[in-house]
């Protein structure tokens, strides 16, 4: 059985991805990433939701934190005195959700891990 390594938020695209996955056949791993996010707490739970709907054992559950993103500041995810704005689909200019460097980071994570825990199989 392949090993799917599943990236969940805790929100419905991680949910279908984590059923997707699993009706391919694949042995289901979930990780979740903490980036200082101003729902971490809310994501996290959620993240043990669907890994418990999906009977994802707590071994085959990785957590990794690159909470360093928060410092970067300027965006409504991550600090809180920036205010979450309306979506405008109209507009050019970069959202107030924005964290810079964010989906590169969290392709990235827990590659060495990810790596050790292939060679084991």
């Amino acid at each position: 059985m392949t090993k799917a390594i599943v990236l969940v938020s805790g929100g419905m695209d991680s949910c279908v991805t984590a059923a997707l996955a699993k009706e391919a056949g694949h042995d289901l791993h979930m990780l979740h990433v903490n980036y200082g996010q101003r729902t971490e707490e809310r994501e996290l739970k959620a993240f043990h939701e669907i890994a418990n709907h999906f009977e994802v054992s707590r071994r085959k559950r990785m957590i990794s934190s690159i909470a360093h993103l928060k410092s970067l500041g300027g965006n409504s995810l991550t600090d809180s005195t920036v205010p979450v704005s309306k979506a405008d689909l109209e507009t050019t200019k970069i959202p107030t959700s924005y964290v810079p460097f964010r989906n590169a980071k969290l392709a990235g994570c827990d590659k060495p891990r990810v790596r050790r825990s292939t060679r084991r199989r």
